[in-house]
């Protein structure tokens, strides 16, 4: 999923891969050695005119691709020959400047914080379409009958719009997660080699701020490479989106099966399901969400591990936590475009709604029935009154109505007419359209804020 998109569904790349790509982070890498030398030239660390000098050629399509291939093929550094370069072409006198007190992982870490940015503000974007168009589906559907199911069996009614209010309500939670972890999460660090501030002494902390600044950052308040709690966070915020996306794409994928005919994702004209049964209409959009989001899951494991590093830094963990991300983040990108699609294209058939909702011949409407005899009889009593006609209905395949009918406990307070009015599934579904409604236009809030 992280490398390719899948060939099996015709959904765009939200960009995701483009900005883990190697050329993207080596332009943020050298966004930051120019926040840096603007940092250190605004507190009088290197001369003026070096930090212009430096912004001006800061662009990967001016370096020599040959160069850097062959001096990274040679050092086996991560960040070297990209400072060699980039001090070739500031030239005399400011080329000694580049990279001043600061060491590798200052600046990759830092720069890769920026490529995250960016990811987080397509994530929250996607978020925002799929909010928009949970919104319209809430409203399209908060009137709409259903089984509601607990333990994958029928429960009581509700609607089909309160399910939709249900996952408006959780991402609208990850997108505070997103917002409230991004002051931790978006941070500059400057302390060099063990970040002790050695390199550059009490001027350290005002160059790391003035890095923040230049960047849009906030500041480490001790920089030290073996802190990562906040990397991790971000990687435990995508596996929580990922739990509700997942959870998203296996009820689309349950109710979308033969035996349930309740809804269906889009399956544009010509798609074809299998090479041998010409009839399927497979569900391979939430299948690649369901995969999608395991992945991202798999991910938090990973980055947990990376936040105990030994010692002041270990680059073991570094590669630990790059690749978390980054395969973190293109397959919540791929998991997020697929959501969207769905929601915007699903059918729903609130006949077939109806007809399962009338497949258990009244059972579902057990706990009604319980409730207004127990208005005569008592809680308890009432619930073993209607537990003997509900059993003997699923067990003898006799029919519930018939079976209430057919009880004096039952009559002595219920007539026929009053029975057929509590089995109505319809008339039961409590506060579900008000929630499928309110959770309609908090989506639409949000989704504007965040689309823009």
């Amino acid at each position: 999923m992280s490398d390719t998109l899948p060939t099996a569904t015709r959904v765009s790349d939200p960009g995701i891969r483009a900005l883990y790509k190697l050329e993207n982070r080596w332009q943020a890498w050298i966004d930051v050695e120019v926040a840096l030398a603007r940092a250190q030239e605004e507190l009088g660390i290197i001369p003026t005119g070096a930090a212009e000098a430096i912004a001006k050629v800061g662009r990967f399509e001016l370096m020599d691709r040959a160069r850097l291939d062959e001096g990274f093929a040679r050092t086996g550094h991560t960040l070297v020959p990209l400072v060699w370069e980039l001090s070739r072409l500031v030239g005399e006198p400011h080329s000694g400047w580049v990279h001043w007190g600061a060491t590798t992982q200052n600046i990759t870490q830092t720069g890769d914080l920026l490529v995250l940015r960016q990811a987080h503000g397509i994530f929250l974007r996607q978020i925002g379409e799929i909010l928009l168009a949970m919104a319209d589906l809430a409203d399209r559907t908060a009137d709409m009958p259903m089984p509601g199911r607990t333990h994958g069996q029928h429960a009581v009614p509700a609607t089909f719009g309160y399910k939709v209010a249900v996952w408006i309500d959780e991402l609208l939670r990850h997108v505070d997660r997103f917002q409230q972890a991004a002051p931790r999460l978006f941070i500059s660090m400057l302390g060099g080699g063990a970040g002790t501030y050695a390199s550059l002494g009490k001027q350290g902390p005002p160059v790391q701020a003035g890095i923040g600044k230049h960047l849009g950052f906030g500041t480490m308040t001790v920089p030290s490479r073996a802190i990562g709690d906040h990397l991790a966070e971000n990687i435990c915020m995508l596996g929580m989106l990922a739990a509700t996306c997942g959870k998203f794409g296996r009820e689309i994928y349950t109710l979308m099966k033969t035996e349930f005919g309740e809804v269906e994702e889009p399956v544009p004209p010509g798609t074809v399901g299998s090479s041998t049964m010409p009839q399927k209409r497979n569900p391979k959009l939430c299948q690649d969400i369901i995969a999608a989001a395991a992945e991202i899951r798999s991910c938090v494991p990973l980055a947990l591990e990376a936040m105990m590093t030994e010692h002041e830094a270990d680059r073991t963990t570094s590669l630990m936590m790059d690749a978390a991300e980054s395969r973190a983040c293109i397959a919540t990108g791929d998991m997020l475009a697929r959501v969207g699609e769905i929601v915007r294209g699903l059918k729903v058939d609130p006949a077939r709604m109806r007809a399962n909702l009338d497949l258990g011949g009244g059972l579902i409407m057990a706990e009604a029935v319980m409730l207004d005899l127990g208005l005569a009889i008592g809680r308890q009593h009432a619930h073993d009154v209607v537990y003997d006609s509900a059993m003997a209905a699923a067990e003898e395949g006799k029919s519930f109505s018939d079976l209430l009918a057919a009880d004096k406990r039952v009559t002595a307070h219920l007539d026929a007419a009053g029975i057929e009015r509590l089995l109505d599934p319809t008339v039961y579904v409590g506060l579900c359209p008000e929630m499928a409604r309110e959770g309609a236009e908090r989506a639409r809030k949000a989704g504007r804020a965040l689309v823009g």
